[in-house]
């Protein structure tokens, strides 16, 4: 490796990391709350996680399903805000071309995957969202009714299949996103997890 390292911009950096981290957070909490029983009793408090280090009390009783349920759609919508945001930077700034070490068949490939990141990343929240909609709870923002449900089991549906595909590609994409980072740096040393890097 030759020369400087050209680095992404300090706004594209963080918006790539904390997107990254609430994605994979938004995968945990969807499977977490996907084995919730439907049945459970109205609680007034609950044990966060089940890991016995903070209890959440509500003002009135609710399943742990709901507030799970809650939970996920709250912080979709807040992935859904910083996505965009983070479009709208990826496109507004420059960003450092592929290292000139990388082959030809890896500059493509590189460039597919991060492509269909950039589109997967947006259709996830927005597919959770309309689903949301379009169930009989609606939307709340952290307990703050914020979008009422239309109550329309078919179309809810629909984009509950539509989610919970394009979550498996996304997925797919950021495990092989990760992999190859793990080979520039492990293997191929060529400095390309420096470009992501604050320091």
């Amino acid at each position: 490796m030759s020369g400087a390292i050209q680095k992404y911009s300090k706004p594209a950096i963080i918006l790539h990391w904390l997107t990254g981290l609430l994605i994979l957070g938004m995968f945990c909490l969807g499977w977490y709350m996907s084995d919730i029983p439907k049945d459970l009793p109205k609680v007034a408090s609950l044990d966060l996680f089940d890991l016995g280090i903070y209890t959440k009390k509500f003002a009135a009783a609710i399943t742990p399903r709901t507030f799970y349920f809650n939970l996920h759609k709250s912080f979709g919508l807040m992935v859904l805000v910083l996505v965009l945001v983070r479009v709208y930077v990826r496109f507004t700034q420059a960003h450092p071309p592929f290292i000139a070490s990388m082959k030809a068949w890896e500059v493509k490939l590189a460039d597919l995957v991060h492509k269909a990141l950039y589109v997967l990343i947006v259709v996830m929240p927005l597919t959770g969202l309309v689903m949301a909609i379009n169930s009989k709870y609606g939307v709340k923002l952290f307990g703050l009714p914020l979008i009422s449900g239309l109550d329309n089991a078919g179309l809810r549906d629909v984009f509950k299949e539509a989610h919970e595909t394009v979550g498996v590609a996304l997925i797919t994409l950021i495990g092989l996103h990760i992999a190859s980072a793990i080979k520039h740096k492990a293997i191929d040393k060529d400095g390309v997890m420096e470009r992501m890097s604050l320091k």
